[in-house]
């Protein structure tokens, strides 16, 4: 027990420290004085995660199709304008591609990238509504470890990396993936409108392919900067590294079960069909075998990813 007292003593002690060298400029921005709101928003997600689905178990699924419409277009116009605001900021600055320490300055430029990545970091919060979307359509297949974990993940992070550092090198990763995220909610959002556009969707594949070279030009990055000595925060570098591996890891494996692993014959699938809720794996819905009625039906196809 003393050990353990210990070490919540050495650990606020660290932080109160570390809050002498956070950034000054945005300790009075929205969220940004304590992580408690954005610890407490995290732990409200989770929760819902747990009583979301129990709440759905018994009714029927919201089609919020003009609700998905309007929040995937709203996500592409907040994606674009963080997109360019980094990009037009960082050629104002006069900023490295390949090596930029942080400048807490109050430059015009500086602050425009600073509030930029704010932005950047309050967008990873309103992610949380796709689970929340998913969950509430009872499309619970969609609701995997890698959903959760990237959603959950990035908001908190995002909170570290604005507190400390948010300028410098920030803005390469967020100005890439917030151009992306342009694409993918753009997808998202033509998806909503229904069948009719949806045929003409047949690029979702090449979001993955994207999302996974965005994780290994990030690696990239972080270690040729830490090759040669970029002063940017090494404890930055290393966590982006790391980070970006288990990226790399989760979304190889969910390209490879939804777009190359061939459907396994009927009579291997293990589990059928219950109550009439298909046997789904990362969005990909197997060959199954249903009894009904004493006849058997053969069903297959694959979930629809929105």
């Amino acid at each position: 027990m003393e050990a353990v007292t210990h070490f919540m003593n050495d650990t606020v002690d660290f932080y109160r420290w570390s809050l002498t060298i956070a950034d000054k400029r945005v300790e009075k921005w929205p969220m940004m004085s304590s992580p408690t709101p954005t610890l407490a928003i995290s732990c409200l997600y989770l929760l819902f995660l747990w009583a979301g689905p129990k709440y759905m178990q018994n009714r029927e699924p919201f089609q919020l199709r003009k609700t998905l419409i309007v929040y995937n277009f709203s996500m592409v116009i907040l994606n674009f304008y963080i997109a360019k605001e980094l990009l037009l900021s960082a050629r104002a600055a006069g900023y490295s591609y390949l090596c930029q320490p942080v400048n807490y300055s109050n430059d015009i430029n500086e602050v425009r990238i600073a509030s930029a990545l704010w932005w950047y970091y309050i967008s990873k919060g309103v992610e949380y509504l796709d689970t929340v979307f998913f969950i509430l359509r009872k499309k619970f297949n969609q609701v995997s470890f890698l959903h959760v974990y990237h959603h959950c993940t990035m908001f908190i992070l995002w909170w570290i990396g604005i507190k400390w550092v948010p300028g410098g090198q920030s803005f390469f990763g967020a100005g890439i993936n917030s151009s992306i995220h342009v694409l993918m909610y753009g997808y998202y959002g033509l998806a909503a409108f229904g069948p009719k556009i949806q045929k003409f969707l047949w690029w979702k594949k090449y979001l993955t392919i994207i999302q996974m070279i965005q994780f290994h030009v990030t690696i990239g990055h972080a270690g040729y900067s830490l090759y040669t000595g970029c002063p940017f925060p090494a404890w930055m570098q290393w966590a982006l590294i790391g980070y970006a591996v288990t990226f790399i890891i989760l979304f190889g494996n969910f390209y490879y079960q939804t777009y190359r692993r061939s459907p396994r014959p009927a009579h291997k699938v293990a589990k059928t069909v219950t109550n009439g809720v298909s046997v789904v794996t990362n969005g990909y819905n197997r060959l199954e075998e249903v009894e009904e009625n004493g006849k058997k039906q053969q069903k297959k196809g694959r979930a629809k990813r929105e």
